[in-house]
C-alpha cells in the first residue's frame, strides 16, 4: 500500500499535472468570475508547481503528487462549501511546502529534513503575511470583505502556522519512507536527466 504513494516520476508527474490541471481550471473560473482574487492565489499555486519542469523542459519534473494532492483537496473542498479560510489555510500551507521542496528537488540546496519544515512553517507564515495585505488592499479598494476583526486576523496567523507545522511533518515523514521521484539526485543517478 505505501509502496503506491511513490511511483517512478513518469506516474508521479501525470497524477501531478492531473492535480495541478484542477487547481488551474478553478484558478481560471475564479479568477473571471467571483472571485478573482482567490483565483489569482490559484493560479500563483499553478506557476510555482509549473516552475521546474518549464525551467527544466522536462515534463516529469513534479514534486510528488501526494503534496499537490493538498492543493486540489482545497480546491475541492471551496468548491463544496467548505469555509474560504480553511480553505486558505491549507492552500497558504500548501505553497510554502511546494516551494519548500522545489528547492531541495530541484536545485542544488540542501536542507536537512529538520530545518525544512522548520523553513516550511516560517515560509507559510510570510506568505500568510502577504496574503493578509492583498486582502487589506482588496477590502480598500474593491470593496471587498476578506478582514473583518483583529481577532479573526490574528487566529488566522495562529491556524495557519499550525497547518504549516502539521503538513510538514506529515511530509517529513512521507519523504523519510520515500525517494523523491523526479529529483535532480533521482535523475542523475538513473542517467535519465542531468543536475
Amino acid at each position: 500500500m505505501l509502496e503506491a504513494l511513490a511511483p517512478d516520476e513518469r506516474v508521479n508527474a501525470a497524477v501531478g499535472w492531473l492535480l495541478t490541471g484542477v487547481v488551474a481550471l478553478d484558478g481560471v473560473k475564479n479568477a473571471v468570475g467571483a472571485l478573482p482574487l482567490w483565483g489569482g492565489f490559484e493560479l500563483i499555486i499553478v506557476a510555482v508547481t509549473a516552475g521546474p519542469a518549464l525551467v527544466t523542459r522536462d515534463w516529469t519534473a513534479m514534486v510528488p503528487w501526494p503534496l499537490l494532492s493538498v492543493a486540489a483537496v482545497a480546491v475541492i473542498a471551496g468548491a463544496g462549501g467548505v469555509s474560504f479560510e480553511t480553505v486558505a489555510y491549507l492552500a497558504v500551507a500548501t505553497l510554502a511546502l511546494v516551494i519548500v521542496v522545489e528547492l531541495e528537488a530541484f536545485s542544488s540546496v540542501d536542507l536537512s529534513r529538520r530545518f525544512a519544515v522548520f523553513f516550511g512553517v516560517l515560509l507559510t507564515m510570510a506568505l500568510q503575511a502577504l496574503w493578509t495585505v492583498v486582502q487589506f488592499y482588496s477590502d480598500r479598494w474593491l470593496g471587498t470583505e476578506y478582514l473583518r476583526t483583529q481577532t479573526e486576523l490574528q487566529w488566522d496567523f495562529v491556524i495557519v502556522t499550525a497547518v504549516g507545522l502539521a503538513l510538514g511533518v506529515l511530509f517529513r515523514w512521507y519523504f523519510s519512507r520515500f525517494e523523491l521521484a523526479g529529483t535532480v539526485s533521482h535523475r542523475t543517478t538513473n542517467g535519465s536527466g542531468s543536475a
